[in-house]
């Protein structure tokens, strides 16, 4: 098996193009508005009710700068919001390598952009499984698909991409931003990603923990089977 290594990288990756896809939406009316200061050639790509969220922030510059992720990619999101970004327009624009010429080929056979910046947080598994009256579906329904990719696919791509996992961290990273012309540095996508890879870590044995701690028995209990 043949393996792409990477020996040339930009230390500064001005940040044009950021994925917003949260379901904490918290410090957005501020987070988005100073990014859009930063850099004003800004362009969002959004989901449900994200986009709906940045597209009232933004107010009348929404349509200028604010990209619903299934137009941008073609596919519309499945009822319910069950498949929204896992696309390969998005995955092409989140792990893309600036010095790889089979990649910028790729970016400009399909039409696609490098993404910049991933902001994501995840369905609040934790919060859900913690109420006593949680049921095993409902604790199915928050276990986020789309979510865990994107932030695996832009840390993993720390060479380029920032993945940005926490609000918590906006701040820092605005104040980043300002000091470095509206990019985001090496170091700091470096600590992004391991904060990110620890983010799904933890949410990954959140999960197993909930599952584990439910028996067959239980679980058979709770549906009605099909027979055949």
């Amino acid at each position: 098996m043949s393996m792409n290594v990477v020996e040339k990288i930009d230390d500064l990756v001005r940040i044009d193009h950021v994925l917003v896809s949260v379901s904490d939406k918290t410090g957005l009316e501020t987070f988005i508005p100073r990014l859009v200061a930063l850099n004003p050639n800004i362009r969002f790509f959004s989901t449900g009710g994200t986009y709906k969220r940045i597209k009232e922030i933004l107010g009348q510059g929404a349509d200028d700068r604010l990209t619903r992720v299934s137009d941008y990619t073609g596919q519309p999101e499945t009822q319910g919001g069950l498949v929204k970004t896992l696309d390969f327009k998005i995955y092409l624009g989140l792990l893309t390598e600036t010095y790889n010429d089979d990649h910028q080929e790729d970016l400009r056979r399909t039409g696609a952009v490098p993404i910049d910046m991933v902001v994501v947080n995840l369905y609040p598994f934790q919060e859900t499984v913690a109420r006593p009256d949680v049921t095993l579906e409902a604790a199915r329904g928050n276990i986020d698909i789309g979510g865990p990719c994107m932030i695996r696919a832009s840390a993993k791509n720390f060479i380029r991409t920032a993945s940005v996992v926490d609000p918590g961290d906006y701040e820092i990273i605005l104040a980043h931003m300002a000091e470095n012309g509206g990019g985001a540095r090496h170091g700091l996508r470096f600590e992004l990603a391991r904060k990110a890879f620890n983010h799904t870590a933890d949410y990954d044995r959140a999960i197993a923990d909930y599952l584990d701690a439910r028996s067959p028995a239980e679980v058979q209990t709770l549906y009605t089977y099909e027979r055949t």
